[in-house]
């Protein structure tokens, strides 16, 4: 049955790190959490304490932590106390990696990537009752399809699974003999088929642990028809495409046309691939592109309260058969509707015949929308009040009309990717459920136009080719399994849940992530290591069931100091942004900031508590977690999240839907962008690729005072860079990178040679703001600013008992 609305997408308790419970969403298991609601709990008013270095040895450390164990040199520095009122340069030099977990070489070697599979915590809690003791969340990041350089596939008529809990062999099992192995999730003894004696790769006999599926913690399966339901589907493509008036003038859809012409034969798939092609205003317009006729037919279908499909052959063509078909439609569509008048859009309408016309087989549906829908099924009215921009209200959908149609879709195994190009509010809110509940993906474009908006419009090229040249995965299931004790209870990003541990993805695309929170139910004292295997079932585009298996280990700790030591800062960040998200569609905004601003507060309480003989004050933290408060400010900052800031209702909710959904590295450089000075760089410290020499600039605060007149910088927020040019800097840098002679050549409108690159002169943007440069502001917007960090370390110190 589909989840209710109180089910999908929604965070449980968040009590042990300091957020309020919550209904529960997919509990595996009762989780022992706390209940504590930031809205309403009392905090202490201790006065601000003067900061007083204490002079401390690490043995007082180690004692007052309970004890150091693992690799003490690594440990020592992840726990050096970090007192957040005096230390001014957090930051590292280099951009920060995922921290080491504590494990010996052999299983360090081989195991997942953090980039595919990364935990919170890279030291598990023994108990709930040592990881409530934290206050840190516990939970797992995932980007389960990205794109690899190098994938072990593995062709064998035997999967090697455990009998028990049906955890494929990884690295991390023991083996006992050459003839049994024990499941290292649920420690069950399985027997070693005798297939799995030969090993393909040294061609000898007699040395199981030596196979490929157990050296390597990341493998692909070609599986057989055991994991088959039905024969493997086509890879096939249903383009929806909006041309009302307000498509007409935004341009669109010349540009995606002649980007489908050129990438055709980089479409994902085989002889098999199909695709078909919907238009819609008023009315549903198909095409029937069947092999033979002379020129494409359109068939148009006005009676939008009651669709059908005028043609089931003729529709869904093979893409190798009727290609010419598909290359005359595309270039003729364009100017077929140039003249539209027609400004009424039925969206609900198009996306149900598009579910008719796709259920046969599944695949992927693209709908291309550029206004608010108005007419049949799924219509919408504005909710957005202009002059109340900074409200929180509509965060969540006006009708259930798309979620509904979402999982039609997604148990036909379609998924249904949207693209949005509007001036105006469209009510993503709504709309965007056709594709989080399929399994699909999000693009907006605020303020989209293919003349006045240059910007947006290379954007959204780059965007559609990436999109159309991707790989992709059809009707795929992926279930993730952990070591005997451990539960997962939520999981967040764009799926439909179909059981306690298996998420159903009708599409799997390499440019999406998910995440799950965990909890503790069971003592792991019997345990010296803990494991996460995540599989993904899916149908490649050629048509072969694959199984790609990654296998996380990492060590079970009885100390609160290894806690503390192993704590991955950056993925604590993405969970409770993740979480934070939830709470502000079940509750409130407020609510949600309230909660994270608690989480950092909770942090700090604990560590102070726990480290209270070394008597410091001020605001401690251990060196692993010294950037927590910096990310947390930095989240408060977001368009999703951010409060008092006139932020249109479209784009906090493209914000949040981002935050769902993308990998760890691209949304920590959107919530704190790197930011680099690049007129004076020095081959110290460079890399060497390619018999070149590459400078490596070091990182700098977002901060204003670190930007200088005499300078040029760059920001990298992920998805644009921003190249700031200081009024004085050398006119040597100006020739040599931009070309032009002096800073005053500069043009004005410079924008982009790259990808989404922004050229930004240090002229202030109005008279206004003449004393705030735009990048000043632009860098200070994105986290701790000067003027805001020390007020947020006050405010936490102002929270804490």
């Amino acid at each position: 049955m589909p989840p209710s609305d109180h089910m999908t997408n929604q965070a449980a308790p968040y009590g042990s790190y300091g957020y309020p419970g919550m209904p529960p969403a997919y509990h595996q298991g009762p989780a022992s959490l706390a209940n504590a609601s930031p809205s309403h709990e009392p905090y202490g008013q201790s006065g601000y304490q003067p900061y007083s270095q204490v002079g401390m040895h690490m043995s007082q450390l180690s004692t007052a932590l309970g004890g150091l164990s693992g690799v003490p040199e690594l440990e020592v520095e992840a726990l050096r106390p970090v007192n957040l009122l005096q230390e001014k340069n957090l930051l590292p030099p280099r951009a920060l990696e995922a921290p080491e977990p504590n494990l010996s070489p052999e299983l360090r070697k081989v195991n997942c990537s953090p980039q595919s599979f990364r935990c919170t915590l890279t030291s598990i809690p023994q108990t709930q009752a040592l990881l409530n003791k934290a206050r840190l969340p516990l939970g797992l990041l995932l980007h389960p399809f990205r794109d690899l350089q190098q994938l072990p596939v593995i062709t064998s008529n035997t999967i090697v699974r455990c009998r028990s809990c049906r955890t494929y062999i990884n690295p991390f099992v023991t083996f006992l003999d050459q003839r049994r192995w024990k499941c290292n999730l649920c420690y069950r003894v399985n027997d070693v088929p005798d297939e799995f004696m030969y090993n393909p790769v040294t061609r000898s006999y007699g040395e199981p642990h030596k196979r490929p599926e157990v050296q390597n913690a990341t493998v692909e399966f070609i599986a057989s028809s055991d994991y088959m339901l039905r024969p493997p589907q086509p890879a096939a493509y249903l383009f929806v495409l909006d041309v009302s008036h307000n498509a007409v003038e935004a341009g669109y859809l010349k540009y995606f046309s002649e980007l489908l012409i050129d990438n055709l034969d980089k479409l994902p798939g085989d002889t098999r691939t199909r695709v078909g092609f919907l238009t819609f205003d008023n009315t549903i317009h198909f095409y029937n592109l069947q092999e033979g006729l002379s020129q494409p037919q359109m068939l148009v279908v006005s009676d939008i309260d009651d669709i059908f499909i005028p043609s089931h052959d003729s529709l869904m063509v093979n893409l190798k058969e009727s290609r010419e078909l598909v290359k005359d439609l595309l270039t003729s569509l364009p100017g077929m509707f140039s003249h539209s008048k027609e400004t009424h859009s039925a969206l609900g309408p198009a996306l149900q015949a598009a579910f008719k016309l796709m259920s046969p087989t599944g695949g992927r549906v693209t709908v291309f929308q550029t206004q608010l829908p108005t007419l049949g099924a799924g219509s919408l009215q504005s909710r957005e009040d202009p002059n109340q921009r900074s409200s929180t209200k509509h965060l969540g959908p006006a009708t259930d009309f798309y979620k509904k149609l979402a999982l039609d879709c997604s148990g036909q195994q379609i998924g249904v990717d949207l693209f949005l190009l509007s001036s105006q509010y469209s009510d993503l809110a709504s709309l965007s459920c056709i594709s989080k509940y399929s399994a699909g993906s999000v693009f907006y474009y605020p303020s989209f136009h293919h003349t006045h908006n240059p910007a947006q419009l290379e954007k959204f090229q780059r965007d559609v080719e990436r999109y159309l040249t991707r790989k992709i995965g059809f009707e795929a299931v992926m279930r993730i399994r952990c070591t005997k004790g451990l539960s997962i209870h939520t999981f967040h990003g764009n799926f439909f849940v179909r059981s306690t541990d298996l998420l159903s993805l009708a599409n799997v695309n390499p440019d999406s992530a998910f995440a799950v929170q965990m909890s503790i139910e069971d003592s792991l004292a019997d345990s010296s290591l803990a494991c996460f295997q995540a599989a993904l079932l899916y149908t490649s585009s050629k048509g072969k069931r694959r199984i790609r298996v990654h296998t996380l280990c990492l060590p079970v700790v009885s100390q609160l100091s290894d806690v503390y030591a192993g704590a991955d800062v950056q993925a604590i960040t993405c969970l409770l942004a993740d979480m934070a998200i939830d709470r502000s569609l079940t509750s409130s905004l407020s609510d949600a900031r309230d909660a994270l601003t608690n989480a950092a507060v909770y942090l700090l309480s604990a560590y102070k508590s726990n480290v209270s003989n070394l008597q410091q004050s001020g605001l401690v933290l251990p060196a692993s977690m010294r950037l927590f408060p910096v990310y947390i400010l930095a989240l408060l900052k977001q368009k999703a999240l951010r409060t008092g800031t006139s932020t249109r209702l479209d784009e906090r909710v493209f914000a949040m839907c981002e935050f769902k959904t993308q990998p760890l590295q691209q949304l920590m450089r959107m919530v704190h962008p790197d930011l680099y000075r690049l007129d004076d760089m020095s081959d110290q410290g460079a890399l060497l690729l390619n018999h070149t020499l590459v400078p490596q600039p070091h990182l700098l605060h977002l901060s204003a005072e670190r930007v200088r007149r005499d300078g040029a910088f760059l920001m990298d927020c992920g998805n644009v860079f921003y190249l700031w040019i200081g009024k004085s800097c050398s006119d040597v840098f100006i020739r040599d990178v931009l070309g032009c002679s002096s800073y005053a050549s500069i043009p004005e409108n410079m924008v982009s040679e790259g990808p989404s690159s922004k050229h930004v002169k240090g002229k202030p943007r109005d008279e206004a703001s003449a004393k705030a440069p735009f990048f000043q502001r632009l860098v200070e917007d994105r986290s701790e600013a000067a003027s805001s960090y020390p007020d947020f370390l006050e405010h936490l110190q102002q929270q804490m008992p």
